[in-house]
């Protein structure tokens, strides 16, 4: 695994429908795990989709370390960068194991038989994602949660440098949440995660965290920065509060009547 290099957004705007949803957003994503968090609508998701290569940008570029990114050929760009989208797509006639190497198609193309490597990838992903029991089972016939893992498994398979994921955590219960933030940070420690989470306190164990509002990046910092908290407890008209337990921080509802 090479180790992942820097994604870089600079001055990006994107339109959807006419309207302006992202407004000059400049941001560097390193290697390690980086949460984007915000209210609905703040333009998380478009961001990150941008900075895959998967919108049209009317002004700005996205960087992956010195290139960028809409020069990189297709099947390079596949290699180089994971993604796993939110809708949760993926064909219900297929059986998982067979979802799961479609995430090998950017190093075999089209018509190559995956070989052994392709297949030691596919079982790694595979474990890493605890589906192992029902990877013969068609995609229909899974529930949301194991859908979700499917689907998982195949952005991981990719062995992508990059790995973008975003709202990797619907549909999951919540043992597996906490075994998809341990495998995050597990990533963290050889290339780039960046992750979408509505989850806060889920996001609050991330390397890095991002703050989204109204299509700009409101604060950016590590996990512990005590003004990433202040800005994220803005964000969200104070309706939270962060709060130390032990080593790890986390987000709790504000109850208090103003």
């Amino acid at each position: 695994m090479n180790r992942a290099t820097t994604l870089r957004a600079e001055g990006v705007r994107v339109d959807l429908g006419g309207t302006e949803v992202l407004h000059g957003v400049s941001l560097t994503l390193s290697p390690g795990w980086t949460a984007i968090v915000g209210p609905n609508g703040a333009g998380k998701s478009t961001l990150l989709r941008a900075m895959a290569g998967l919108l049209p940008l009317t002004a700005g570029t996205v960087w992956m370390g010195e290139r960028a990114i809409p020069q990189l050929p297709a099947r390079e760009r596949g290699r180089l960068v994971s993604w796993l989208d939110q809708k949760g797509e993926g064909s219900g006639d297929l059986t998982m194991r067979d979802v799961v190497r479609l995430g090998r198609l950017p190093h075999l193309g089209l018509f190559t038989a995956p070989g052994a490597i392709d297949e030691a990838a596919v079982d790694a992903a595979i474990a890493a994602c605890e589906c192992d029991a029902w990877q013969h089972r068609q995609l229909q016939e899974l529930s949301g949660g194991e859908r979700q893992r499917a689907l998982l498994a195949r952005a991981l398979a990719v062995e992508a440098p990059v790995l973008l994921l975003d709202e990797p955590t619907t549909h999951l219960d919540p043992p597996h949440q906490v075994a998809l933030v341990r495998l995050l940070k597990r990533l963290g420690r050889s290339r780039l995660v960046a992750s979408v989470l509505h989850d806060l306190p889920l996001a609050l164990q991330a390397d890095r965290i991002v703050v989204m509002s109204a299509g700009r990046v409101f604060a950016e910092g590590a996990h512990d920065d005590t003004t990433v908290h202040a800005a994220l407890m803005a964000v969200f008209d104070q309706a939270i509060c962060i709060q130390r337990l032990g080593e790890r921080f986390i987000a709790v509802p504000n109850l208090a009547e103003g």
